[in-house]
């Protein structure tokens, strides 16, 4: 049986959101200078994090900076050292399998325990 955490995250799953970039490729990390973003990193509008900030999104399917996006949930990083979590979104549809995923993330994810949810 799925807990309510768990359940809440397959509810987001395929479905579409739209937001802010706030840190577009080649930006770096407010807290961490050396952090530099290789894609584009933002949040979901009126979704509020368990962090009490708004859902952070990575996005995939753009080779350029964003300013805004929309797009579906292909899966969610669930931190276990972390109180949020971070959706990944598919700009143009393309379901990206776990090990591009993982590989596009891996930048900020390698400082945390977690695990892909699809």
């Amino acid at each position: 049986m799925m807990t309510k955490e768990e359940n809440k995250i397959r509810n987001i799953i395929g479905k579409t959101v739209s937001g802010i970039i706030d840190r577009p490729p080649g930006s770096s990390h407010p807290d961490n200078p050396d952090l530099i973003y290789p894609l584009n990193y933002g949040y979901a509008e009126g979704v509020i994090a368990a962090d009490g900030e708004f859902q952070d999104v990575y996005i995939l399917g753009a080779d350029k900076p964003l300013k805004a996006f929309e797009g579906k949930v292909i899966a969610v990083y669930h931190r276990f050292n972390d109180v949020e979590d971070k959706w990944i979104v598919s700009l143009n549809g393309y379901d990206y399998s776990d090990e591009e995923i993982l590989k596009a993330i891996h930048f900020q994810e390698q400082y945390f325990e977690g695990e892909l949810i699809r």
